[in-house]
């Protein structure tokens, strides 16, 4: 079934909601381009993140972030994945408020620590106990998040493609940023 996407797809969440697999997935059954600002920023800076975090600081990251989001969200409409810290700054939210859309893929505590605890990618995690300090962080952000536009919940028994599907029946709540492409045309035909 083709679509028509009107507005970028912002995902949205913790690290390890699933905002890159879930995306990537949604992107494809959607038919369009897939974006990671967190894989753009690698890309420029030609650093990994935690190479990033430790030779700049987080605040420099977060600057970074804030203009690769501009670049892409002034592009043609996609599905883009951010990174977790990138909703939650305010400039940043009301970006992609104007822009795009945002969808916050909401995840339990356990769930996420079951997908980055064995990850050393995570510089916000090298601390002597990660779990509360994933804790502390799902705790911190959540008010950010929960002013996104769209929320889709997750669950371990979701297959990747089973997210992407409901999100996609979400985004397909909102006419102003996705419809079926027949839909569309027969709009477009009425109108003219």
């Amino acid at each position: 079934m083709a679509f028509d996407l009107k507005k970028t797809v912002v995902m949205v969440g913790m690290m390890g909601s699933g905002k890159t697999a879930v995306g990537g997935a949604l992107a494809r059954l959607l038919g369009v381009e897939f974006r990671d600002s967190d894989a753009e920023i690698v890309l420029a800076a030609n650093m990994t993140i935690p190479e990033i975090f430790a030779r700049d600081g987080e605040e420099f990251f977060r600057h970074r972030e804030s203009e690769v989001l501009q670049r892409l969200l002034d592009g043609p409409a996609c599905v883009l994945s951010t990174g977790g810290g990138a909703f939650l700054a305010e400039e940043n939210r009301r970006l992609i408020s104007a822009r795009g859309v945002s969808v916050w893929l909401k995840a339990d505590l356990d769930l996420l620590w079951s997908r980055v605890r064995h990850k050393d990618t995570r510089p916000l995690l090298r601390t002597a106990n990660p779990y509360e300090t994933l804790r502390r962080l799902c705790r911190e952000r959540e008010p950010a998040y929960a002013q996104a536009d769209l929320c889709v919940e997750a669950a371990r028994k979701y297959s990747i493609e089973d997210m992407a599907a409901a999100v996609c029946d979400t985004l397909l709540q909102r006419p102003d940023v996705l419809e079926h492409a027949e839909e569309a045309a027969d709009g477009r035909h009425r109108k003219g």
